[in-house]
């Protein structure tokens, strides 16, 4: 059990996506909500920032305790998430950029045995590290699909 191509590849690329998503686009449309209390596209990409700590956080802990379990994570409660949401843009891509370097290298310097630790996830159960790489990634997919709407959608 490894890092397969494809994961590894979206490891190290994806986020990227963000800057080329967001480029030319003006500040008042990156901060306008599509809707009050919704999550406005710069709000995401501070969500995935910030996911990026817990997801390196919990990593940690799966490596270093017997299976352990979290709970679902919730940015809007996270007192953690509030400075995320005021930095800016380019501020925030650097964070995420230094970010996944650390995961990157975190991820890439476990073996296959440290790659098959257990974390308990609240909706899917029983992963492994490898399987919590994939759900990371796809999860920031799901936020990269998000701001690419509220960057070009309509108003």
């Amino acid at each position: 059990m490894s890092l397969y191509t494809s994961l590894s590849e979206r490891l190290k690329t994806q986020h990227l996506t963000i800057e080329q998503l967001v480029a030319y686009i003006s500040n008042d449309k990156l901060i306008t909500p599509p809707v009050p209390g919704k999550w406005s596209a710069l709000d995401n990409i501070a969500h995935l920032a910030r996911y990026q700590k817990i997801f390196t956080d919990r990593i940690h802990l799966i490596l270093n305790k017997d299976t352990p379990v979290f709970d679902r994570y919730t940015g809007d409660l996270d007192p953690e998430f509030i400075p995320f949401r005021s930095m800016g843009l380019r501020e925030l891509l650097d964070v995420i950029n230094t970010d996944r370097t650390t995961i990157i290298d975190l991820l890439s310097g476990l073996s296959d045995s440290e790659l098959s630790c257990i974390g308990v996830h609240p909706k899917y159960g029983r992963l492994t590290i490898l399987k919590w790489a994939e759900f990371f990634v796809l999860h920031e997919a799901h936020h990269l699909f998000t701001i690419f709407q509220l960057v070009n959608g309509t108003e």
